[in-house]
């Protein structure tokens, strides 16, 4: 029995140490650091994502190291980014809180969650990979963040959107999983199996989610076609000067924040009225215009492939023509940064089959010719 309260003993204080090292950073201090990081784009939502990251670790470190009581502090906070596919969310949040702030963080695809009982992982195992980034420690875990991926994926058969190329909607587990996370994202205390595992056997852990931040993402297709139609009159989309015609097809769409506040739009998309609820702010997220999809390319892309082929001896050319041509047929094909990176390495794949560890070195250049890129090497 002694053994054991000093072993709790000794891990409380090791849990107090590690919040003691946690950087103290301002939420401009934050900011700062991302773009420092090479986050681009979306000042907005940097912001508040931001603004929330200094919240949970000045929250964190009142309740635990300052011993302020629990009333006197504001409950945690859980928010929801949604946005078009490539335009920073998950990216966001794997440097703020895994590179940055150094929390225990976990970002889980929860597609692959199926109601209990049914086929797929438990949803209480996404508590288990918390687990395990936080080194097997319930406290560190207890503080951590978890950032639920392709959450728009769970949208149950009530779904009314009509996603494009496709004439169909949401799985029947989506409700089942939905139902799962409402105790989670709440004040509770979960049973959590050691191992990520299906049997009823295995080892568990009681981890109180009171102080775990929970960060959902997801592009949401189709969901600007509800805002669309319940927005009619003009309200919702295209109702500023200038703005983007959408069509029920539109990949790189854009959100008012009345589209992404009023929980009606969520519940006609499939979702639980009372999971929205529990989300202190939806966060809107922006299609990258070319200005900052071109300087992740240049600082993300090009800047890694010039290493690279310095690395084998050569001295790689990127025109600015070429620059402009990657990012327009970006634009086109609406995938944001996610394909930037897929046209220049697709043109620069013979270049390197042919003169990398067969000749000494050399120069490669990439440039634009008849509208086409071409790569010469020398």
């Amino acid at each position: 029995m002694d053994n054991l309260k000093k072993q709790r003993k000794a891990g409380f204080e090791h849990f107090l140490r590690l919040l003691k090292e946690m950087p103290e950073l301002g939420p401009k201090q934050i900011d700062a650091h991302l773009e420092a990081l090479g986050y681009r784009g979306q000042e907005p939502s940097r912001r508040a994502l931001c603004l929330m990251a200094y919240r949970h670790v000045r929250r964190v470190k009142r309740l635990y190291l300052e011993g302020v009581p629990r009333e006197q502090v504001l409950p945690k906070s859980n928010y929801l980014c949604i946005g078009p596919t490539g335009c920073g969310k998950t990216f966001l949040i794997e440097l703020l809180f895994q590179h940055l702030l150094r929390l225990p963080t976990v970002v889980v695809d929860i597609t692959t969650y199926s109601e209990t009982g049914y086929v797929g992982q438990d949803p209480n195992t996404i508590l288990t990979r918390l687990l395990h980034a936080a080194d097997e420690s319930p406290l560190l875990a207890s503080v951590g963040i978890v950032c639920l991926d392709e959450f728009d994926k769970i949208a149950s058969g009530q779904n009314n959107a009509v996603f494009a190329g496709a004439g169909t909607t949401k799985d029947v587990t989506g409700m089942g999983v939905q139902r799962e996370l409402l105790k989670m994202l709440e004040t509770s205390e979960v049973v959590v199996p050691l191992e990520i595992t299906h049997s009823s056997y295995a080892e568990h852990v009681i981890l109180p989610t009171a102080d775990i931040a929970f960060i959902a993402c997801g592009a949401f297709s189709g969901f600007q076609q509800i805002c669309r139609r319940r927005g009619a009159g003009g309200i919702g989309f295209g109702r500023g000067k200038g703005a983007r015609r959408l069509t029920d097809d539109t990949i790189a769409y854009s959100l008012e924040p009345d589209d992404v506040e009023n929980v009606a739009n969520f519940q006609s998309y499939g979702f639980l009225p009372e999971l929205i609820a529990r989300f202190t702010r939806v966060v809107p997220f922006q299609p990258l215009d070319a200005a900052t999809l071109k300087e992740i390319l240049r600082t993300s892309v090009i800047d890694r492939l010039v290493a690279e082929f310095a690395d084998e001896g050569f001295t790689l050319e990127v025109t600015e023509a070429v620059l402009d041509h990657i990012v327009r047929e970006s634009l086109k094909r609406e995938t944001g940064a996610r394909g930037l990176a897929a046209v220049l390495t697709r043109h620069l794949e013979d270049a390197a089959y042919e003169a990398f560890a067969e000749r000494a070195g050399g120069r490669v250049r990439v440039a634009l010719e008849a509208g086409a890129i071409a790569v010469d090497v020398s």
